[in-house]
């Protein structure tokens, strides 16, 4: 009786201490999404803001529009368009920051232990700097005059710069430079436990490199290999910068249409109704990850 008592006031001791940060929760991070939630069924202000009418029209902005004389209703294209260069570009940065990462990372777990500190070290160098001073780095490079087109014409390669700024290519660079230590560090993580004798194993059974590859060293670092592609999917989706700057205004990404609505284009439901579908994506590839790991790990 007395051992359930004070597993009682344990608990009780732990939902004590854990209230500051509940509190801060509820009020700083639940609280602006669901103003967000509420402004998104509301109906648009003359000029900005909103009125507090129930109203569904922001949410059929989201993929569909009527036409101002008739009012033929059709499919928004321009939003379908935004939607779907944000998740082209997402996978894209994902697969390219993999391809990326996955050397890096082996190369770093398989120093001797004294300078995987150093190389590590290197990797978070990056999140020293404002993203907004990286993006203006990677500016320097791709530009007409910049550093990729200079060097190509100084080696003969061209004959006059490559177009690459305000271009989704620019953009994908950018993005890619961004977001590489994200997927790096969690794969790094996951080959650093990883017994190498189980390639030692795969060799003696005669398998390829590529065998060794695809049926032992992936399936053990899968966990990493999802929680990397999470973590550079969701910001690559949501960007802002990135896309500003390298993109301009012809190649906005879904944050970039959502800042428009809320700023210029005054219409504050819509840019809600946008900011709860980013969300519900962000949710649906957490839920996801939540399983797959669950399923790889079904005793942790």
């Amino acid at each position: 009786m007395s051992q359930r008592r004070r597993q009682r006031t344990k608990g009780a001791n732990g939902w004590l201490l854990s209230t500051p940060a509940l509190i801060l929760l509820v009020f700083a991070a639940s609280g602006p999404l669901l103003i967000v939630a509420i402004y998104s069924v509301l109906e648009k202000g003359d000029y900005s803001g909103v009125r507090w009418i129930l109203s569904g029209d922001g949410w059929f902005r989201v993929l569909f529009e009527r036409d101002i004389f008739d009012q033929t209703v059709s499919l928004a294209d321009a939003n379908l368009s935004i939607f779907w260069r944000s998740v082209k570009l997402s996978v894209a940065t994902t697969l390219i920051t993999f391809a990326l990462g996955l050397p890096t990372a082996w190369f770093i777990a398989t120093r001797p232990a004294k300078v995987r500190a150093f190389w590590l070290f290197l990797i978070t160098i990056p999140f020293w700097t404002n993203l907004l001073i990286r993006t203006f780095a990677i500016m320097e490079v791709v530009r007409n005059e910049g550093i990729l087109n200079t060097a190509l014409m100084n080696i003969g390669l061209i004959s006059e710069p490559i177009q690459i700024m305000y271009t989704d290519t620019a953009v994908l660079i950018g993005m890619a430079y961004v977001y590489l230590p994200l997927m790096v560090l969690p794969l790094y993580a996951a080959i650093d436990r990883f017994d190498f004798r189980l390639i030692e194993a795969g060799y003696d059974l005669y398998a390829s490199r590529w065998q060794v590859l695809r049926s032992v060293i992936l399936p053990i670092i899968k966990p990493g290999i999802i929680a990397g592609s999470i973590l550079v999917f969701i910001p690559s989706l949501g960007a802002y910068v990135t896309p500003r700057l390298l993109g301009g205004g012809k190649n906005m990404m879904i944050g970039n249409f959502i800042e428009l609505q809320f700023g210029q284009g005054q219409n504050w439901p819509l840019g809600a109704a946008l900011s709860t579908v980013l969300l519900l994506i962000v949710l649906v590839s957490l839920v996801v990850y939540t399983r797959v790991s669950s399923r790889d790990n079904p005793h942790g």
